[in-house]
């Protein structure tokens, strides 16, 4: 793979691309402290920090017992006219919810713009989503949230958020992506009966430096929606709580820590769908964005929570920084190619391209089935040397956007491409192409890992040889300087954001391992 000379352009849109030569990686947040600022947290943390900790708790629990007598008899599945004594809880929750935010030092809540009713917009669309600090606006406002279904089984917690009357998904139903949208469709059509439905388009957390992807499910039905901006204007940001970058804990500590905490919650006029947005979700979503963007004076990034994850994946073949997979990712989610992708379908195309030689711009989109397209002209740029493709890399590439934490079965489908069929084995030039497909880099230097691979000195090695010599060093893209010097790879623990694009380092986290809690961060 190569970086094609429209890279930088087809990564971000609108009206705000001027900001990418700045433009920071939206899943990292690093924060750097003074000396001054590391004595202020000293000190804070053995006076303030215990006291507003052990307060919050309290807080907490305090509320319990209303959240409970007020969900106790209640149906999950229809609303019941709002009781006086039920409406009673509701302030008295919201009350001591400000009263838990204000002993964590947000002493400032400011709001802008007017809230519309539930019958006027439905569905409230939040962002940027940095923190399950926004949570405020939710415990503010009590409209229900999408969250994981075990969540209401979380002792006291689980009760606080059955009396939002969250939409819960099951995480075991096969059929729960579709039952949510059935249900959050259920509600949004339900003429202003049910709470307002509060939504983060983005699906997951990022450092507030732009907007990435919005998800379809809260446009899905057609339905008028409020748009809302969040800003977080302190001199410090300990709030922002990405997939590289201080963890749960370190946030709340950091942020409790702090003096005083300010949040800005703006309510942004009530966007009503065309009929052209009612039929396509998608624009909707991007429409909707694309006013929110320039409300918060953002750029917009078509990236999304998957590239999140093959960036994150783990093992010997972890992407670096410069890799252009990331890109790759974007433009085959753009064109729907990995609808329906399968082992056996990646199988296939890998014998189809095996018995394929370069193809040129046309021949490449009728392989696709795809009119010639700006974003298949950017994929074929990816690929193309000297007017040319090769098939067996687009699918090698494929494989590994498809099966970000299956690296072995990619490198095992490239073999099976690129070895030469009397021999069952690849030369020094074909394990470069395969391993620069995979990283995702332009250039690869493989001559003194292909010698200690080939250890008999044979000039071709099998998968098995392959496997084999990883088994025995894991770690062999750095340890054979396989990557340039001027594109240096880095070590997991490192938090190094990106200053050319999206292409930045990630932290290896599994996605369930991040923290508790991380039903703030994917909705």
């Amino acid at each position: 793979m190569r970086f094609p000379n429209r890279k930088l352009h087809t990564a971000v849109h609108g009206e705000h691309s001027e900001a990418h030569a700045n433009f920071q990686n939206p899943f990292v947040h690093e924060l750097r402290l003074t000396p001054l600022q590391k004595l202020k947290i000293a000190v804070m943390t053995v006076t303030l920090f215990p006291v507003r900790l052990l307060f919050a708790a309290f807080m907490m629990l305090l509320a319990w017992p209303f959240a409970f007598v007020a969900t106790v008899g209640r149906s999950e599945n229809a609303v019941e006219p709002l009781s006086w004594w039920r409406w009673l809880v509701d302030l008295v929750l919201k009350a001591i919810m400000r009263a838990m935010w204000f002993s964590g030092g947000f002493h400032w809540i400011r709001v802008k713009g007017q809230p519309a009713l539930p019958s006027e917009a439905p569905i409230l669309t939040m962002a940027p989503h940095s923190s399950y600090f926004d949570a405020i606006p939710v415990t503010m406002t009590m409209a229900s949230i999408v969250m994981k279904a075990e969540s209401k089984d979380i002792p006291v917690w689980g009760t606080l958020i059955k009396f939002i009357r969250p939409v819960f998904v099951s995480r075991s139903d096969q059929d729960s992506r579709k039952k949510t949208v059935e249900e959050i469709r259920r509600r949004a059509c339900s003429a202003g009966e049910w709470p307002q439905i509060m939504i983060f388009p983005e699906g997951t957390c990022t450092n507030r430096s732009c907007l990435i992807a919005f998800k379809p499910g809260a446009f899905i039905p057609g339905v008028p929606v409020q748009p809302v901006v969040l800003r977080y204007p302190n001199e410090m940001d300990t709030i922002s709580w990405t997939w590289q970058g201080p963890g749960a804990f370190e946030i709340l500590w950091l942020t409790l820590c702090q003096l005083h905490n300010i949040i800005e919650i703006e309510y942004l006029p009530t966007y009503t769908p065309s009929e052209e947005e009612k039929k396509d979700p998608a624009l909707f979503a991007r429409n909707v964005r694309r006013i929110m963007a320039k409300a918060l004076g953002l750029p917009i990034i078509d990236y999304s929570f998957e590239d999140c994850q093959l960036a994150m994946a783990k093992g010997p073949l972890r992407l670096p920084r410069h890799t252009c997979l990331l890109e790759f990712a974007r433009l085959v989610r753009c064109l729907g190619l990995k609808t329906r992708v399968t082992d056996e379908v990646l199988h296939e195309e890998a014998i189809r391209a095996r018995q394929m030689s370069g193809l040129d711009m046309e021949a490449f989109a009728r392989y696709l089935n795809h009119p010639i397209t700006e974003a298949v002209q950017d994929i074929f740029s990816l690929f193309e040397e000297n007017g040319l493709m090769d098939v067996k890399e687009y699918v090698t590439a494929l494989s590994v956007v498809c099966r970000p934490f299956r690296y072995l079965d990619t490198i095992k489908l490239a073999f099976m491409m690129f070895e030469a069929q009397d021999v069952g084995a690849v030369v020094e030039d074909e394990l470069a192409a395969i391993l620069k497909t995979a990283l995702g880099v332009g250039e690869l230097a493989v001559g003194d890992l292909f010698s200690a691979i080939d250890c008999q000195d044979q000039g071709k090695i099998t998968y098995g040889d392959f496997c084999e010599f990883m088994k025995k060093c894991p770690d062999f893209v750095e340890q054979y300087h396989c990557l340039h010097d001027s594109t240096p790879r880095h070590s997991p623990s490192e938090s190094r954001p990106s200053t050319n694009g999206f292409c930045g380092d990630f932290s290896p986290k599994e996605l369930n391992n991040h923290s508790t809690g991380n039903i703030k961060k994917q909705d």
